[in-house]
């Protein structure tokens, strides 16, 4: 710990709450290992089952095994979607291959694929907001490539192309920022009036809840420190909110990676953590700045969640 006396002047731990896990990645990680209970290692999973280094790892000692394309899991064999989602060519695949798939796709973005499929089927151009690369993207897009479009941000909202103005409707990747959001949908509606969108707010509850937590503390301290892996959507917008919001913030995938400069003449710091994030890490980085002297730990709740998904029906008790 001696790397860490320049964070000494630490004395209060503000943790946002809600933190780290939701009920969708509860029930992505639940599902592998119910897999691995009932059909024994190794277990097959199409990506990371959540975007969690250490959640990923945890797994892999248990039995199972990650892969990039369906082609690298033996015919046959128990395979689980994750939580992200997947395109329909993809359950072709599996089924090409005879795999028993288990699906652990969130409600959540099962829910934005329904949409699509229902905006598709009555002639709309889709507009889908969110990020090149992101496995949910990928997945929703599959629904109808040739019909949907990635919108990134405002400036390709200004000058994306549709077939017919009067057809058109926008959804949403379920772990983007809410003004984010909100000022890529402002372009698409001054330049398509007739502009449809989800009956329902897309961003999950869990986003929703963890970016106000977040801005609540980052108003009240001057440094944040968001636990999350790289490849974390939403552990990338807690640290946008809290910079917004005023703070310095930074992402880090455990305490290990806490750069004690960062703490240097601050006497609070926030904490939170993605929603694929496992609380253990939040309370290892709590144990590192006790130990160095903070004296108090508090809680600043926005709101309590309640949410529980019910595992898939392949993962369930029979």
């Amino acid at each position: 710990m001696a790397e860490w006396a320049a964070a000494t002047t630490v004395r209060q731990v503000t943790l946002a709450a809600p933190r780290s896990f939701c009920a969708g990645v509860e029930r992505a990680i639940a599902t592998v290992e119910r897999a691995l209970d009932r059909h024994g290692p190794p277990v097959y999973v199409r990506k990371q089952i959540v975007h969690n280094a250490h959640v990923v790892a945890d797994l892999r000692e248990r039995g199972a095994v990650f892969v990039d394309q369906i082609e690298e899991v033996p015919t046959g064999a128990v395979t689980v979607f994750s939580a992200h989602g997947v395109a329909p060519a993809i359950r072709d695949q599996a089924a090409g291959r005879g795999l028993r798939v288990v699906d652990a796709t969130c409600p959540l973005v099962t829910k934005v694929h329904a949409e699509a499929r229902r905006f598709v089927a009555r002639g709309d151009t889709v507009l889908l907001i969110g990020h090149h690369g992101h496995e949910e993207t990928e997945g929703t897009l599959g629904e109808a490539p040739e019909r949907m479009v990635l919108v990134p941000d405002r400036a390709a909202a200004e000058t994306v192309p549709v077939t017919d103005p009067a057809r058109v409707s926008y959804l949403v990747q379920t772990t983007l920022a809410a003004d984010e959001v909100a000022g890529v949908v402002e372009v698409l509606r001054r330049r398509f009036p007739a502009l449809a969108g989800p009956a329902s707010d897309d961003i999950c509850y869990a986003t929703t809840n963890r970016q106000q937590a977040v801005a609540a503390v980052a108003v009240a301290v001057p440094v944040v420190l968001v636990l999350g892996s790289a490849n974390s959507s939403n552990s990338h917008r807690l640290v946008e909110v809290a910079r917004a919001a005023g703070a310095r913030a930074y992402l880090v995938d455990d305490v290990s990676s806490v750069d004690p400069a960062w703490l240097a003449g601050a006497e609070a710091v926030g904490v939170t953590a993605g929603a694929s994030a496992p609380p253990r890490l939040v309370d290892e980085v709590v144990a590192a700045l006790r130990a160095l002297g903070a004296r108090e730990v508090v809680e600043h709740r926005t709101t309590v969640e309640d949410v529980h998904f019910t595992l898939p029906k392949e993962a369930r008790s029979s």
